[in-house]
């Protein structure tokens, strides 16, 4: 590769770079996908992750509209020129792929393809994901190729380094998948003794009033309220239970309709009127997203269960190449240096250790009277 020009070897580096960055799964595959359409000036490229049933668990497209996906279909099978990077060591570098006669045919709404160049993504011996490019956009003249043997090394250089990338995704994830259950463990046990310790108090004092019902009625009708106070309570810490517990559908439904979701549920369950408004946002990495989710949820906890608010409003909004979360309420309010004083924190020192923990910063504007707004940026990817 003495001959690629210097921009060139730049633009490896910075890919490789990019890839290293990356900690969730889904982020790296993307990485990958535009990085190599980049790199080798391909119009289209693709990564297909293979499931055991003959199938995907994900691919990954670039150069293809949502629309166009869409349009396309369910994801592919394992068959024709994708089973063969899939099962074969050696890359595939075809003039037009169409003529080959393990080409299969493609839907109706998938775009016209010539030439490819494909190849496995492997850790040691597995083939853990395979590598697809067509329609080499700056194709040499004298070649019947438009993708070239160094466009090939290059690519087998990028497909070292994501396979090193992937595995490092997947080691990361599988640590969260495990910091999770341990910390679902232990709220499973909180809401096991909080709730207990209602529905116990509910329990007796039930009795009290209805022994009391008869003989004195003015005691009763104090425990009778005594009764409808700690239902509320026990209500206030299975709803709080029930957000922790929950996972966010975030890949799924994303980050804007997740929340919009959350807003939803909670208007419904409240007195207190939860609105939500989200501008045009650009993708955030999914770091990010869980952070901004998790949030969005504790600030709304707070409001709904502490301020006495009539209205909380959540806005998600772009900032630059990010984004900001505003969380308004127009509840009692409170002095965040006496909180922290008294040691009352609120869930501010989780929410800005989320913040952080993502390169973003959370800011807290309340005063007695004055209610609540909780702001959290993130600068994007």
């Amino acid at each position: 590769m003495t001959d690629r020009p210097r921009s060139g070897l730049a633009a490896v580096s910075t890919a490789l770079l990019e890839m290293s960055r990356q900690l969730e799964v889904r982020d790296v595959l993307k990485t990958i996908v535009v990085s190599a359409r980049e790199l080798l000036d391909a119009e289209y490229a693709a990564l297909g992750v293979p499931d055991d049933h003959g199938g995907f668990a994900q691919f990954v497209v670039d150069g293809v509209s949502e629309e166009q996906w869409r349009a396309i279909g369910p994801l592919p099978r394992q068959h024709g020129i994708l089973a063969a990077m899939l099962h074969n060591e050696k890359p595939e570098r075809l003039d037009d792929v169409r003529d080959d006669p393990r080409f299969e045919g493609w839907p109706a709404a998938h775009p016209d393809m010539s030439d490819f160049l494909g190849l496995p993504v492997r850790d040691g011996d597995e083939t853990i994901a395979a590598l697809f490019l067509a329609n080499k956009r700056s194709p040499a003249p004298d070649r019947g190729c438009g993708f070239t043997a160094q466009d090939e090394e290059l690519l087998g250089i990028l497909a070292q380094h994501a396979a090193i990338a992937l595995t490092n995704a997947r080691l990361y994830e599988r640590s969260r998948e495990l910091t999770i259950a341990e910390e679902r463990s232990r709220l499973a046990h909180e809401l096991h003794d909080a709730v207990s310790q209602k529905l116990f108090s509910l329990r007796l004092t039930a009795q009290a009033a209805t022994r009391l019902v008869d003989r004195d009625p003015a005691r009763a009708k104090g425990e009778l309220q005594q009764i409808a106070a700690l239902a509320a309570e026990a209500a206030d810490e299975l709803r709080a239970a029930v957000v922790e517990l929950r996972p966010a559908a975030l890949d799924e439904d994303g980050l804007v309709h997740t929340l919009r979701s959350h807003v939803q549920v909670l208007d419904r369950a409240h007195t207190a009127r939860v609105t939500f408004h989200a501008g045009v946002l650009r993708a955030l990495p999914a770091a990010q997203e869980e952070a901004v989710l998790r949030v969005a949820q504790e600030a709304l906890h707070n409001a709904l269960r502490h301020s006495g608010a009539e209205h909380v409003a959540v806005r998600l909004t772009r900032q630059g190449h990010g984004a900001l979360l505003t969380v308004t309420d127009d509840g009692r309010g409170f002095d965040p240096g006496a909180v922290h004083r008294a040691g009352r924190h609120l869930g501010l020192v989780s929410m800005r250790d989320r913040a952080g923990g993502v390169g973003g910063t959370l800011t807290v504007h309340a005063a007695p009277g004055e209610g609540t707004t909780i702001e959290m940026e993130v600068p994007g990817g």
